[in-house]
């Protein structure tokens, strides 16, 4: 298959011929048999540069998009290990190749590939997948002996170690996955790895071939080390330019400045280019600002170039001057759009200005225009950058929130110099994004471990929605719970996540509805199939001997529905889901739909994946599966919200009716600890108890409940059915589906929950000075009408949700966070004097005397 790919970039540390044909790359014939047999669509670009330097045995890093896909590696080590000469010096050989993975999920993907191409495309080479856990017994076990190909993970790879020193003597490849993920979640373990095979190749018999290759998506400041210290002259292969330019040793910097002074900024970095004879670029994105800028520089003196879309002069013109200016002696200034660049394929620039903000998109091709300055390895990350032949400048302005978030995740892992303005800015737009999410369901890792490790990825939300997580129709015996409950897990999600009934001890209100509905439906003349299937509709199932209630879920769409066709349903007494054919649907009487669903998710604490994984490993899962599906639990319920109970212990009895006593026979939390396999988690109950401690504030609540007060306190009960107004000392979410809030005493109200406020104004803006010491959880949020500002401090949340007499520009209204107060600026819809600040008299609001003539003027850059 030949190679298609247009705009294709490589950057190469040693000249390699690509093979770009699956037929003639260097690859056993049986492999590429098998490889075309499974429609595999490669070599793709990566492929082809990479699999060439592999499969000769050289040592080979290589980043690419696709550098999380085994087969960038998969191919040209079978094609290695197939050939016995190579390994006829190893008298007793162990294990010829080791691929080390970031988690034992990506491990076992790789295991599955080794074994299909490793018996179908050439002799079987009995692949090995080493998992181990924190049980020392459990490496002993371990059978090694004559494998060939090992796939494992560093943390496990160093318990095999410490049982079985030798096993990297006969080892040959080396072969590090996901690198970048290796290098920044177990720095110090892949050093370790890297030092024993070191140690190993030196001790080795008859110099066999010893080889390491590294792949992944991104470039990391440890892959430096790894080529000095433990790589033989590598081929180095990268197909992101980005990461290339990191390898390369470009210099990032980041100038903040105003947009209206974004001229001036210009020009003084100009002024300091220009001393070095330097040939730069100015990128922006429109014809007007190319206009702007060219004219400008020629207002200064500075001789520069222009190219856009309407400009007269062609691309080849204009590189040709490019070029003419710069052997002449003279500073090269070249102002363009993005679309410009390809036609003139300059590749010699030493400094690229981002006049405009860029996105990676147009990051990338723009520091191409530098590649022939990129240096060929990256200096050591401890040495200063001032001696980098190529340099970025981005101006960071405040209108580039935009792309903020993405510039910013780059630079990071570039380590260049970063202000706290750009921070600022990913601030607010991650704010955003994340309240665009909150309509999806709550973070399942959050829930189940107290954490998401990747917020910015996640699809999911990571603050509570009340009118979500606060469900209706909760069963009655929930909300008579007082901590210990009798639960049985039907369907279980994985070790620690399973849904459930919750029993009640005396007269089980399930059970008699199901025995009701199996006499019910034993009569054949019962059971009518239900005419139309409507969404979130109520219908019985019939499976085996089984009733089940069933909701509807998801339904095809109107241009595909059939007579019959599938549908999603959801066992409301069990909580799994499942597709079944509509015919199968029966109608469900209305005195079998009065007890409310009874299906409650369950989430065991305290406990979590070892080696820093994000999910339980499936022997884990597994094994509390056959242990407590269908069997009784007694469990202590430390914290609710909605129809989700934390639990804590849970603990697997039986019952001895005859003399009403029960037996402990186990302990959830333990039995996964006794597979070594999870580890202790304490942060996770007080991290859960944060989470719904710090209720999103969004708007007061349609409808208040009072209740009567107790022992002196008093209790205040805000209903569900608008949004939620979330003040006051503490607060806890109960299962019944109200908010509760604590006040003591009820005076206090009014003191601690609501911010003393004093504002002042001029005639285009007006500021608030908001009276908060240490405030942490900010959240200010800006419309026509109305501001809504809340934040903690200590353990107390404040509010205050303010409608404005006037109208403000909500998009350039702002709020900066200060040590003793919040400063909040609004940008008038209408020039001119407020006669009074709200609609409605508030006694925590006052003029702010001392400032009525001087406002104080704020950075763009706020967050809040």
């Amino acid at each position: 298959q030949n190679l298609v790919e247009e705009k294709s970039f490589v950057f190469l540390s040693k000249k390699i011929e690509p093979s770009s044909v699956l037929e003639t790359a260097p690859l056993l014939n049986g492999l590429k048999k098998e490889l075309a047999r499974s429609k595999f669509s490669g070599p793709n670009f990566t492929e082809s540069y990479c699999w060439p330097a592999a499969a000769w045995g050289y040592d080979v890093v290589a980043i690419s998009h696709e550098g999380n896909d085994p087969l960038l590696y998969i191919p040209p080590v079978l094609t290695l290990l197939q050939l016995k000469s190579t390994y006829q010096a190893l008298p007793n050989t162990t294990g010829v190749s080791l691929i080390v993975c970031p988690g034992w999920k990506k491990a076992q993907l790789v295991f599955d590939l080794l074994k299909t191409y490793g018996r179908k495309g050439c002799r079987d080479l009995h692949p090995v997948l080493v998992i181990l856990g924190q049980n020392k017994e459990a490496a002993s076990h371990v059978k090694i002996q004559g494998c060939e190909v090992a796939v494992t993970t560093p943390c496990s790879l160093l318990r095999l170690l410490e049982q079985n020193s030798w096993w990297l003597c006969g080892l040959c490849h080396l072969v590090l996955d996901e690198i970048e993920v290796l290098f920044s979640d177990a720095t110090e373990q892949v050093f370790t790895i890297l030092g024993c095979y070191k140690k190993a190749t030196a001790q080795a018999q008859g110099n066999p071939q010893h080889q390491i290759i590294a792949v992944g998506t991104q470039w990391n400041k440890h892959i430096t080390r790894l080529m000095k210290e433990f790589m033989n002259d590598p081929y180095i292969v990268i197909t992101v330019i980005e990461e290339a330019a990191i390898c390369g040793n470009v210099q990032q910097v980041v100038q903040p400045c105003m947009n209206s002074d974004k001229i001036t900024e210009l020009l003084k970095i100009l002024d300091f280019t220009h001393s070095n004879l330097q040939k730069v670029l100015v990128f922006t994105d429109s014809v007007s600002e190319v206009e702007m800028i060219h004219k400008a520089l020629k207002t200064n003196s500075i001789v520069s170039l222009k190219k856009h879309k309407e400009s007269k002069c062609n691309a080849s013109c204009v590189s040709e001057q490019w070029r003419r200016m710069h052997s002449s002696g003279t500073p090269v200034v070249l102002v363009l759009t993005d679309d410009c660049l390809e036609p003139l394929g300059i590749t010699d620039a030493t400094c690229v200005i981002h006049f405009s903000f860029p996105s990676l998109r147009t990051f990338g091709p723009r520091l191409q225009s530098m590649t022939d300055n990129f240096c060929t390895l990256r200096k050591d990350s401890s040495m200063d950058q001032e001696h980098s032949k190529a340099k970025s400048v981005i101006l960071l302005t405040e209108n580039s929130s935009c792309h903020a978030p993405e510039i910013l995740g780059y630079l990071q892992h570039a380590e260049a110099e970063i202000p706290q303005e750009l921070r600022d800015l990913t601030a607010r737009v991650l704010e955003f994004e994340e309240e665009k999410k909150l309509s999806r369901p709550l973070c399942a890792s959050l829930k189940t471990f107290g954490i998401c490790r990747n917020r910015t990825a996640c699809p999911d939300r990571h603050q509570i929605n009340l009118s979500i997580d606060t469900a209706q129709n909760i069963p009655d015996e929930i909300m008579k719970t007082a901590g210990c409950v009798l639960i049985i897990p039907l369907h279980i999600v994985h070790a620690t996540n399973y849904f459930g009934r919750i029993v009640e001890k005396q007269k089980d209100q399930y059970e008699v509805l199901a025995g009701e509905m199996k006499n019910y439906f034993k009569v054949p003349g019962h059971r009518i199939s239900a005419n139309t299937v409507e969404k979130s509709a109520f219908y019985a199932l019939y499976e085996g001997v089984l009733c089940h209630r069933v909701q509807v879920v998801d339904v095809p769409a109107k241009e595909e529905e059939k007579s019959v066709c599938k549908v999603t349903i959801k066992y409301i007494d069990e909580g799994r889901t499942s597709q079944v054919s509509s015919d199968q649907l029966l109608h469900l009487p209305a005195r079998f739909q009065s007890l409310p669903p009874q299906a409650v998710e369950f989430v065991v604490c305290r406990v979590k994946p070892i080696d820093n994984e994000t999910e339980w490993n499936p022997k884990v899962t597994d094994h509390i599966l056959q242990k407590i599906k269908g069997k009784l639990h007694h469990a202590k319920i430390v914290h609710t919200l909605g129809k989700t109970a934390w639990v804590d212990p849970m603990i697997g009895v039986t019952s001895l009716a005859s003399v009403k006593v029960w037996i402990n026979e186990y302990n959830i939390r333990s039995e996964i600890l006794s597979t070594g396999l999870g580890t202790d988690n304490p942060e996770h109950l007080a991290a859960i108890q944060k989470l719904c401690r710090h209720v999103q504030v969004l708007d007061r609540a349609e409808s208040l409940e009072h209740f009567a007060p107790t022992d002196g306190d008093a209790w205040l009960s805000l209903g569900l059915h608008g949004k939620t107004l979330a003040v006051c000392e503490t607060a806890w979410l109960n299962l019944s589906g109200f908010l509760f809030w604590k006040i003591v005493p009820p005076s206090y109200l009014s003191f601690s929950c609501h911010p003393e406020i004093k504002w002042f104004q001029d005639n285009e803006t007006v500021t608030l000075r908001v009276k908060i010491p240490s405030a942490a959880d900010t959240k200010c949020k800006f419309s026509k009408e109305k501001v809504v500002f809340s934040a903690s401090s200590g353990e107390k949340l404040y509010l205050a949700d303010l409608e404005l007499q006037e109208s403000i520009l909500a998009q350039k209204s702002t709020c900066v966070i200060k040590d003793t107060e919040a400063v909040i600026v609004l940008a008038k819809e209408k020039t001119g004097a407020w006669c009074k600040l709200l609609k409605n008299k508030n006694i925590h609001v006052s003029l702010d005397f001392e400032h009525w003539e001087e406002p104080e003027e704020e950075s763009p850059f706020s967050v809040g």
